[in-house]
């Protein structure tokens, strides 16, 4: 099956070569999915801007990372939630620390799929299986997600050309691309028994191994034990709760003490670790007003891009 193909890869890079540029002839994207790319580009039409087409090869690759996000965590330590572990036919990256001007971790589309040029990634997370509504309630009410959407802040007079989305478990994500993608739209659950995957040129795809027609969602990963606790947004204000700014995830528990200690001396005196199911985290703030948590939120994304919500 692919999932062992994948799996066997490691760091071999000759075998990675013979596997790239391809998607699975099965791979076909949920109605889950295509219901939060139509409520982006509903999101748009309000305001006059342009649909943004979807993508296969952006969905394969959302696909691929909400994956492996869910079941490798990657985020560990330095890294942050836009890192890629060892576990499939791509290169561990470790982002923010990875990136420089050689090595970035925008270029995983050209990694793995057809797609020549870089995408950009919007990521979301919950401590439950996440709520579509919700999903897009917290892109557009946070600048920095928002400006993906709509095309403001940095990436003002840029043009969307393409777009992909992932969804799985506890996690979402949108990869964004300024190219059109040359093999068009993915199919959705249930459409088609196409094996194969063509170019709007009308070039033939590679024939589709018979290993991989076994995949129906994408490049499934092999499951670990994890647990993801992260951003309720649609949660009431009940005061029985506790919302906590988390600025660090999955870091080892000897590490808590040097975190609390550093994030005390950047102005956030109520810094403190905690410690869920075997799981150390940094929060700096807490509170049981949700209302107050998410200002706070937004007023801490502006020097910690990275920080999330946690309900408990």
């Amino acid at each position: 099956m692919l999932i062992l193909l994948l799996l066997s890869f490691g760091g071999n890079a000759q075998q990675l070569q013979k596997t790239a540029n391809i998607i699975p002839g099965s791979f076909r994207i949920s109605e889950e999915e295509m219901r939060l790319y139509r409520m982006i580009n509903d999101y748009r039409q309000r305001y006059d801007l342009p649909p943004i087409p979807i993508s296969v090869s952006l969905c394969y690759v959302a696909t691929a990372h909400v994956r492996d996000l869910f079941f490798h965590h990657p985020d560990q330590g330095a890294c942050n939630f836009h890192s890629w572990s060892d576990k499939g036919p791509w290169k561990a990256f470790c982002y923010p620390k990875d990136e420089n001007k050689k090595n970035s971790v925008w270029d995983k589309p050209k990694e793995f799929t057809p797609y020549k040029d870089k995408g950009y990634e919007i990521v979301y997370w919950e401590n439950n299986p996440v709520d579509i509504d919700s999903i897009i309630n917290f892109w557009k009410s946070a600048d920095y997600f928002n400006s993906f959407l709509m095309n403001t802040g940095k990436w003002k007079g840029t043009k969307w050309e393409a777009i992909g989305i992932g969804i799985y478990e506890n996690y979402a994500c949108a990869w964004f691309g300024q190219l059109p993608d040359p093999y068009g739209p993915p199919m959705l659950v249930g459409e088609s028994t196409a094996t194969e995957y063509l170019p709007l040129s009308g070039k033939i795809n590679e024939p589709v191994k018979p290993e991989e027609k076994q995949v129906q969602e994408g490049p499934v990963i092999s499951r670990e034990d994890s647990t993801v606790i992260t951003p309720p947004v649609n949660a009431s204000n009940t005061g029985s709760l506790k919302y906590n700014i988390i600025v660090r995830t999955n870091i080892l528990l000897k590490d808590t003490a040097k975190f609390v200690k550093f994030y005390s001396e950047k102005g956030y005196p109520a810094a403190k670790s905690l410690v869920i199911k075997g799981k150390a985290r940094i929060s700096i703030y807490e509170t049981s007003d949700r209302t107050e948590a998410m200002a706070k939120l937004r007023e801490v994304k502006l020097q910690y891009k990275d920080a999330w919500l946690l309900k408990r």
